[in-house]
């Protein structure tokens, strides 16, 4: 008889293996057949009062509460303790986490006046301030650790990003609407509000606080054996979140056959995650960083949360589904990016392996 605990254990792997590959399958799934997703978006559990504010309960939100959930559960404390040690490595990398898009942004808003459809080039502004604007995803740890990366800089990448999120995002979003025209400087000021303090307290930095005090008071031989578990779910979790939220855009988009729209938004996303990238290597160059600490920041610099970008996105600008475009571009282009730093490295260090020079 097939041991059942080795049988998950296998689908858990090779569904994160092949995470990008079942992306690209539910963004196409989400362009052909939305209305499961749609369904998905539709589901609510009612609203509450926190601090006289209402608050919208959604299945959507509670995927994504499971998910930041998940994150901090597989936060490994000891490895935090270390991160200190690092305290400008760290402090550095949150600034340039958020200025060099920043920077990039800036400038795309000054090329983008020369684009024929001023509208366009709006949403394009908009759907990267939500991308640059989130906090550092947590599975940037993940692909640091198969890169052989410093894991305590990653998780405090990752943990200290996500709890400033509250105070930095709506920041953000004020800066950025500063560089949009009138109708839309409004919607990202809006989005200031909306995607403030109770939404990203709420939905990301509690349940990440609470998986890492369940981390803190559960038994190592747990959480082994259900990180495997966690892992599924969170790769299920991810995957239903993108699909949801891609069947609101993608088929208007592929039914108005606005080939130079999805080009120009692929080609400006693409740009932006590889300078967020590139700005890694070069913070790592400029601190005389090791190599392992440089991996780390790569990966932490270059993923951003996009999942809570595209709920941020669904829920708030709903009359401006464009405005997901580059955010799903961005999620996809980061992983493919990521798939070739992770290429990269492992042939750095095969070469550099004795016997092998």
């Amino acid at each position: 008889m097939i041991d059942r605990k080795f049988t998950f254990s296998a689908i858990s792997q090779f569904v994160h293996h092949h995470l990008l590959w079942f992306l690209i399958s539910a963004y196409a799934i989400a362009a052909v057949y939305p209305t499961f997703g749609l369904w998905i978006r539709s589901v609510s559990f009612g609203d509450i009062s926190i601090f006289q504010e209402k608050t919208h309960i959604s299945l959507l939100m509670m995927m994504l509460a499971s998910l930041m959930f998940n994150a901090g559960l597989g936060l490994k404390t000891s490895h935090l303790k270390a991160v200190m040690q690092k305290k400008r490595v760290l402090a550095a990398g949150l600034v340039a986490n958020l200025a060099i898009p920043m920077a990039y942004i800036f400038g795309v808003t000054l090329v983008m006046r020369l684009w024929y459809e001023p509208e366009e080039a709006q949403h394009i502004l908009v759907g990267l301030a939500l991308v640059a604007a989130m906090p550092i995803a947590g599975g940037s740890t993940a692909w640091a650790q198969n890169s052989n990366g410093n894991l305590a800089l990653s998780l405090g990448l990752v943990l200290f990003s996500t709890i400033l999120s509250p105070i930095v995002t709506p920041m953000a979003f004020q800066v950025f609407g500063e560089m949009a025209t009138d109708e839309y400087e409004t919607v990202l000021q809006g989005l200031a509000a909306y995607g403030s303090g109770t939404f990203l307290g709420l939905w990301v930095v509690l349940p990440s606080l609470l998986g890492l005090g369940v981390r803190l008071t559960v038994r190592e031989a747990w959480l082994a054996a259900v990180m495997p578990h966690v892992k599924f779910i969170n790769a299920l979790d991810l995957l239903l979140l993108n699909y949801s939220n891609a069947s609101v855009s993608l088929p208007q988009i592929i039914t108005d056959r606005d080939l130079d729209f999805l080009a120009v938004t692929l080609g400006i996303t693409t740009g932006l995650c590889l300078t967020a990238f590139a700005s890694g290597y070069g913070l790592s160059r400029l601190f005389k960083v090791d190599e392992a600490e440089r991996i780390s920041l790569i990966y932490g610099l270059g993923m951003n949360n996009n999942g809570t970008g595209l709920i941020l996105a669904s829920l708030a600008l709903a009359a401006y589904p464009r405005v997901m475009v580059p955010i799903i571009f961005y999620n996809l282009v980061q992983h493919l990016v990521a798939g070739t730093v992770h290429e990269l490295t492992s042939r750095t260090s095969a070469n550099q392996t004795p016997g092998n020079s």
